[in-house]
């Protein structure tokens, strides 16, 4: 915003609170000069919403500082959005060897988004292709942190976690999702079925009681 323009934003102020206007000429002048200082980098009609806003929640007289730091915030989450990778393939009205116009053009760009001129240009999601279907392709193949491929090796050491990783691929219920509902069980999720022995001792079994697994279809 020039200082040309403040006389015009504090005009606008006045219309909804007169506190604002200074009626001393050196006032004003002193007045022009401070807020054109602070809101030098505002444009002007974002100015104007700022103060709408303002006076929409708060009886209290605006300052341009109030205008400035609405500003600031709003330049700070659109160049956040912004991925600024800025692909030459995208510009080829662009020397790839001129590395001063490179960084010029980069600059206009984040210049226009600042402003609001252009739109934040988000990260591309790989949604399609041969790309993506490598990614699901590894992605199936990590399945999360312990790779399905050692997963699978340790299958008859942890009888039960396989088993619930065999169901989950095959569509089927994840039993161990929800509480055995067997009296003489009563498993918690997550934990194996068991069923009593001698001595007050449980087994474990390897696999979960039917009915279960009927209440995490129910569940499903």
């Amino acid at each position: 915003m020039n200082p040309d323009q403040i006389p015009q934003l504090i005009a606008q102020i006045a219309l909804a609170d007169p506190r604002i206007r200074r009626d001393d000429p050196t006032e004003q002048r002193a007045q022009i000069l401070m807020w054109a200082g602070i809101l030098a980098d505002v444009p002007y009609e974002y100015a104007v919403t700022a103060v709408h806003q303002h006076y929409a929640t708060s009886q209290w007289p605006i300052l341009p500082a109030n205008i400035a730091t609405r500003w600031a915030a709003t330049v700070r989450d659109r160049l956040t959005r912004h991925t600024g990778t800025f692909e030459p393939t995208e510009h080829p009205e662009l020397d790839p060897d001129d590395e001063a116009g490179y960084r010029h053009a980069l600059a206009v760009e984040r210049q226009a988004v600042a402003l609001g001129q252009q739109a934040p240009t988000p990260l591309a999601a790989i949604t399609s292709g041969p790309a993506a279907e490598e990614v699901t392709r590894r992605l199936a193949a990590l399945g999360d942190y312990l790779p399905t491929s050692v997963r699978d090796a340790l299958a008859d050491c942890r009888p039960a976690a396989a088993a619930r990783a065999t169901a989950i691929r095959a569509g089927r219920p994840d039993a161990l999702a929800v509480p055995c509902p067997v009296e003489t069980c009563r498993a918690a999720a997550k934990e194996s079925c068991t069923r009593p022995g001698k001595g007050g001792r449980r087994h474990r079994l390897g696999q979960p009681h039917p009915s279960r697994t009927d209440a995490a279809g129910a569940a499903a």
